[in-house]
């Protein structure tokens, strides 16, 4: 009997220490999305930890190139952190580089509340037959520019290209910042690394309504197609012919882009859904900026806003705490979570949230106001693409800092060398 009663309070400890174990559990997870993301994942610590008491969620947030050094490291030598979180192909270079992240189809097909995720967003949610990530955030970019320059030189978010080269020349010019020094520029972009430069290529190229950049999912090239060569000598000529950017633009990459903004030196640019909370403060630019739809190159009166991506949520394969982890990935897709990612981020994949309180700029994007085109996500359909870009954007690099005497002769043997190059990757 005395050996039954010890074997029982024995089970009954350890299920008190389990409990107790669990209660102190902390969850770790590694994303860059600075500190709007340190408090979203704060939030949603607070929400989770309402069904799993005793549960913290604490995130670290890294410069991109860091988060990438340290999660392919610490994947590789078992000191994963319990969740990663990022851009859809910053996740597929870390599956490439460790094989140790978790296929998710089976935990996707355990969320009930699941119907406002699209085809596309499951598609690029999946790499190489497995769900790497949970997709969680729709990444809108859209074009943007200092409202009161505008209004210092008379002008109005441009729709064409056109437009955005008459107001450029003007911000270059006629300093509407006023503070009397020849110290602004048209526009602000990025030029240092092959998704800096390509990025902006993007950018314009589908903000214009073309599909596929450099490669269609056929494998075919289609920079030196009528309407993507007039793009892409255009956006050449922004950096070179035209001036409309600063010098060393050619060295600049996200951070320093944004100092330009910010710093108040370039007049027209990219507005990502997660730049608009910062630019609204009063110590940023103080909401003094419009946002709308990429001006059209192609003759048509306005472009679109480019959907450029998906971040979402993956789960190491030697995660330390996997079980949990993984309700916690399903949880990020739950109303709270998503409004809490809307709110402090910009961006969800949600469509029955409350935007009514945000500003102007954060509802353009909320309530998807502008027309929306599909970036083509090429990384998902050629496993090459990421060697096919680094050769492109060698290219293009080499061309900004020499420019050639014929736009049109050089867009074309680029492209031979990019359907010679690709051929070459296709096959090995």
């Amino acid at each position: 009997m005395r050996c039954k009663q010890a074997l029982a309070w024995a089970a009954v400890a350890g299920l008190l220490m389990a409990g107790s174990a669990r209660a102190d559990t902390e969850l770790v997870v590694w994303h860059d999305l600075g500190d709007n993301g340190v408090k979203w994942f704060e939030e949603m610590s607070a929400a989770f930890a309402e069904d799993h008491p005793g549960v913290t969620v604490t995130s670290v947030s890294f410069p991109t190139d860091q988060w990438f050094g340290r999660v392919t490291s610490a994947l590789n030598t078992d000191t994963a952190p319990d969740l990663i979180y990022n851009n859809y192909e910053r996740v597929i270079r870390i599956q490439n580089q460790t094989d140790r992240v978790m296929d998710l189809s089976d935990v996707l097909a355990q969320v009930d509340d699941k119907d406002f995720l699209s085809e596309d967003d499951l598609r690029v949610a999946t790499y190489d037959g497995d769900m790497i990530i949970l997709p969680v955030q729709r990444v809108q970019m859209g074009f943007g520019g200092r409202k009161s320059w505008f209004d210092a030189v008379g002008e109005s978010l441009p729709t064409t290209w056109d437009d955005a080269k008459r107001v450029a020349m003007k911000f270059n010019e006629s300093d509407p910042d006023g503070n009397g020094q020849a110290d602004t520029f048209g526009f602000a972009l990025q030029a240092a690394n092959p998704r800096d430069l390509i990025h902006m290529l993007d950018l314009f190229t589908f903000g214009s309504g073309l599909r596929h950049t450099l490669i269609d999912p056929d494998g075919n090239i289609v920079i030196d197609q009528p309407e993507h060569a007039a793009v892409l000598e255009e956006f050449l000529r922004t950096f070179t012919d035209y001036g409309f950017v600063a010098p060393d633009t050619i060295n600049h990459s996200f951070g320093e882009m944004y100092q330009v903004i910010e710093g108040g030196r370039g007049g027209m640019f990219r507005v990502g859904d997660w730049n608009v909370r910062k630019w609204d403060g009063e110590d940023v630019l103080n909401g003094d900026f419009l946002v709308g739809p990429w001006p059209s190159h192609t003759g048509n009166d306005g472009g679109f806003v480019v959907i450029g991506g998906m971040r979402g949520v993956a789960v190491p394969e030697n995660s330390p705490n996997k079980d949990l982890a993984i309700d916690f990935a399903k949880f990020m897709l739950s109303k709270p979570a998503q409004q809490a990612s809307l709110e402090n981020v910009g961006a969800a994949v949600r469509g029955d949230l409350d935007v009514d309180d945000l500003s102007e700029r954060r509802q353009f994007f909320a309530r998807a106001q502008g027309p929306l085109i599909a970036y083509d996500f090429p990384e998902s359909i050629h496993t090459f693409y990421p060697e096919l870009e680094a050769a492109y954007h060698r290219k293009l690099l080499g061309a900004i800092a020499d420019p050639p005497e014929d736009w049109q002769a050089f867009i074309s043997e680029t492209a031979q060398e990019m359907r010679d190059l690709a051929g070459q990757l296709s096959s090995q």
